[in-house]
């Protein structure tokens, strides 16, 4: 059932929670499929939660994917707590190079994605991915990044495998990218701007096996599905 609504609703993801005695148990769909993890969806989940009188300021899920996520509120800001991902140097699959049409200077793979790294934000601002090519990896999806010009990095984030081609903005994504740039910069806390269409501007913490991710959310739509 939740598997149709996404599938109806057709946007990157779908969350779905249920309240439990001690925390809200968190589920998210794609229009194909059920993936590990979402941290939009997560954020905006918490955010729909505490704008409807949500008495906390943090908020435990737990998802039966990817275990206790915790969501705290400061004024309009909403901080996500999340795993951090274990990332593994690789040779970049012949698929990766032909479908974002460029040769990163690195590739890694993360729990779910690939990650390629690139030179700067102009490369990644001007890629046109053939999404029939990077569907044929064997990942979730890919992500491409590079330092920013107005933010410590920049990314793109592809999942063709997932029924979404360019997710608009990728928490779990970040998961990946934090660890990186924190290494690679020096820098504990971060900005970073997804440069999707809709483009996500992202608050960033690393926290060693843990990273915070920070953003806003507003409510766009209340209304009813008809099962």
């Amino acid at each position: 059932l939740m598997q149709s609504i996404a599938m109806e609703n057709n946007l990157a993801e779908t969350a779905f929670y249920v309240p439990k005695e001690n925390h809200f148990e968190l589920r998210w769909f794609t229009p194909t499929i059920e993936v590990d993890l979402c941290g939009h969806a997560t954020l905006a989940s918490a955010h729909v939660i505490f704008s409807t009188g949500y008495a906390k300021n943090e908020i435990t899920f737990v998802s039966p994917r990817s275990g206790e996520l915790n969501v705290r509120k400061d004024e309009s800001v909403y901080t996500m707590n999340f795993p951090t991902d274990i990332l593994h140097k690789v040779e970049a699959p012949a698929d990766l190079v032909k479908g974002l049409g460029i040769v990163p200077l690195k590739v890694y793979r993360g729990k779910t994605d690939y990650m390629a790294i690139v030179e700067n934000q102009t490369i990644i601002e001007s890629l046109q991915p053939d999404f029939k090519v990077l569907e044929k990896l064997d990942a979730r999806g890919t992500i491409v990044t590079a330092p920013g010009k107005n933010s410590d990095f920049v990314s793109r984030c592809f999942f063709p495998q997932a029924g979404v081609d360019e997710d608009p903005t990728t928490g779990s994504a970040h998961t990946s990218m934090i660890p990186y740039w924190a290494t690679k910069l020096g820098e504990i806390e971060m900005t970073a701007i997804q440069l999707s269409k809709r483009k996500g501007h992202i608050s960033c913490k690393y926290l060693n096996d843990r990273v915070e991710i920070s953003g806003q959310a507003k409510t766009y739509l209340i209304g009813e599905i008809f099962i």
